[in-house]
């Protein structure tokens, strides 16, 4: 016998630039929006009825039309915004999954000021949210970031590991350390002061990251998410990846030179990937 398994359906990357016209300055908003449904979709799948099928352009038009009224000054809460309005208005969806990405803009500084209506892109990380919404529970809400770019060139070490005949890496008591974080996190609870914890937990992140006295990457990645989850109590757990992106000492030696820890080779492939899931003990 065959049957219908777990499904979903919805409309992803949903390109959002939000612009708030504030008496002297403004906000940017770049939001990309994926929504996902559940539910009652089988005579869909199987016999091709359409009947409790939302479709996906309309999804892509409720994310302009709710954010032109909504109030929401964070991914969180618009998608918490975006969850409900479906759930309200499609008695045969089970869960609507709201997740977006965000892409951070800052005021242009010009003459040691930030310019009011100008940004400037300055990195490549990514702000992350998802809210899962089953229709009789709250939501759940997970954040994160991508991509967050550090580098540190002192304070790491790497000695100690397995050594056999195909070892070729030689120990080292001062190498570089660099890294690009990708975190995500749950709350205990839907309605918290998101943006604030979010830059509460990223200075966490870092600051760990710049005072650990790193014995391997997966010393100093336990340590950022043991520190989080001490001084933050509104989150679950927190997941970190952090690949190695090595920087190699170049061998001046056949040209006669010495090398006192200051000219690298970076390597971007192959890198080496560490990831943990960090939580609370019961």
């Amino acid at each position: 016998m065959i049957a219908l398994g777990q499904n979903r359906y919805g409309k992803s990357r949903v390109r959002l630039v939000k612009v708030k016209r504030h008496p002297g300055y403004h906000e940017l908003r770049d939001w990309t929006v994926e929504l996902l449904l559940e539910g009652d979709f089988e005579s869909c799948f199987v016999n091709g009825d359409n009947s409790k099928i939302l479709p996906t352009d309309t999804m892509k038009n409720t994310v302009y039309s709710l954010a032109r009224s909504s109030t929401a000054e964070c991914m969180e809460e618009f998608g918490k915004e975006l969850a409900a309005f479906l759930l309200q208005r499609n008695p045969q969806v089970s869960v609507a999954r709201a997740s977006i990405s965000e892409k951070t803009w800052e005021h242009l500084s010009t003459h040691e000021s930030p310019h009011p209506t100008t940004f400037v892109q300055s990195s490549g990380e990514c702000q992350t949210a998802e809210v899962i919404a089953n229709r009789n529970d709250a939501p759940a809400v997970r954040s994160g970031f991508d991509n967050l770019v550090i580098l540190k060139t002192a304070g790491s070490e790497f000695v100690g590991f397995i050594k056999d005949p195909l070892t070729t890496l030689p120990e080292s008591t001062d190498r570089l350390f660099g890294t690009a974080v990708k975190a995500r996190w749950n709350y205990l609870s839907p309605t918290v002061p998101f943006t604030t914890l979010r830059s509460k937990i990223r200075g966490t992140l870092l600051e760990v990251f710049a005072a650990h006295k790193s014995k391997s990457v997966q010393h100093t990645l336990y340590a950022m998410g043991e520190k989080v989850l001490a001084d933050i109590r509104e989150i679950a757990d927190i997941e970190l990846t952090m690949p190695n992106k090595h920087c190699l000492l170049v061998d001046l030696s056949r040209f006669g030179q010495d090398n006192p820890n200051e000219l690298f080779s970076p390597i971007d492939e192959p890198h080496g990937y560490i990831e943990a899931h960090i939580r609370r003990q019961d």
